[in-house]
């Protein structure tokens, strides 16, 4: 079918958060000071691990990759929605939908693979300690950094530039307050089974194998941690763990309901809530749960502080 001769949408309306002035105020200052936080804190998080040579491990590096994963990945829904809840009309443009369609799936299964190599990185230091040094090295931890991006970004622009060759000749109005698949599709005027089967095959395999490889992680890390022999032994390995699994199981536990589970019949308000949940509670929380759960990040946030005093008193 010829595009340009069915395309007849050139932007889509974004319903976003509907309400009256006082709740739009409301939202847009909650937003600003969610977006703030989660660029400060996963910034001070990435100038730690730069600036700490005490940081300068496999472990430290992977979480300095993935909070600068997660300013993208909040950076590619909050800012847009802030500017939907101050505009009157709430229009976005044709390509700046489906370029926004694509970061949010690209930066959110590069995401679902962050978390997976961290969940490896752990099971190699508790359950394989002698072998860790040897193992992860700088080499593979930056090949491994390197392939959750290229994965990430490389898998979505075939089914993504498919769908947005679909005819759409009205209306244009998406209750929610980003570009997805679902409302997409809702508004395309011709059906595409194979592009819809392809793309939700495709997110249903990496959140699959992900989430079964950190499951199947945690379940070794588990057998080991119960066979230290020491309570404080046994105390510190779930420490150096538990952070990672508090993030997946938000992640992991809004993503599944979304992507895996049928989404038509959960209320609207509900799926924005929960796209909420996992889009932007994820990075925030993020240097949150890390900082507050590590002796080695606490500090370094410390001397990091320390320094940024120093230089505004120099």
């Amino acid at each position: 079918m010829n595009r340009s001769a069915t395309h007849i949408v050139t932007e889509f309306v974004l319903l976003g958060f509907p309400g009256c002035s006082e709740i739009q105020i409301f939202l847009f200052s909650l937003f600003v000071v969610i977006y703030v936080l989660t660029l400060l804190g996963n910034g001070a998080i990435i100038c730690a691990v730069r600036w700490d040579p005490r940081l300068h491990t496999p472990m430290y590096f992977l979480l300095g990759n993935f909070a600068f994963l997660e300013i993208w990945y909040v950076s590619s829904t909050v800012p847009n929605m802030l500017a939907n809840i101050l505009s009157r009309t709430k229009t976005i443009s044709f390509s700046g939908c489906f370029l926004q369609f694509y970061f949010f799936s690209c930066l959110g299964t590069t995401e679902c693979l962050f978390l997976a190599i961290m969940a490896y990185d752990r099971y190699l230091a508790i359950c394989r300690p002698l072998h860790y040094p040897t193992v992860m090295t700088g080499h593979l931890c930056g090949t491994l950094v390197s392939l959750c991006w290229l994965i990430g970004f490389l898998g979505y622009p075939i089914p993504i530039f498919f769908i947005s060759q679909l005819p759409f000749c009205g209306p244009n109005v998406i209750d929610h307050f980003l570009c997805d698949m679902d409302p997409l599709m809702a508004l395309s005027c011709a059906p595409a089974p194979i592009t819809e089967f392809i793309f939700y095959t495709q997110s249903s395999l990496v959140l699959f194998f992900t989430i079964m490889y950190i499951l199947q992680s945690y379940v070794l890390l588990l057998r080991a941690v119960f066979r230290v022999p020491s309570a404080a032994g046994r105390k510190k390995a779930f420490s150096t763990c538990g952070s990672h699994l508090a993030l997946v199981s938000l992640f992991y536990g809004t993503v599944m309901v979304m992507y895996v589970s049928p989404t038509h019949g959960i209320p609207t308000l509900m799926q924005k809530i929960l796209t909420l949940a996992y889009s932007t509670m994820t990075p925030l929380f993020n240097p949150l749960i890390y900082s507050l759960r590590n002796k080695d990040m606490k500090l370094a946030l410390r001397s990091v502080l320390f320094r940024i005093r120093i230089s505004q008193k120099s």
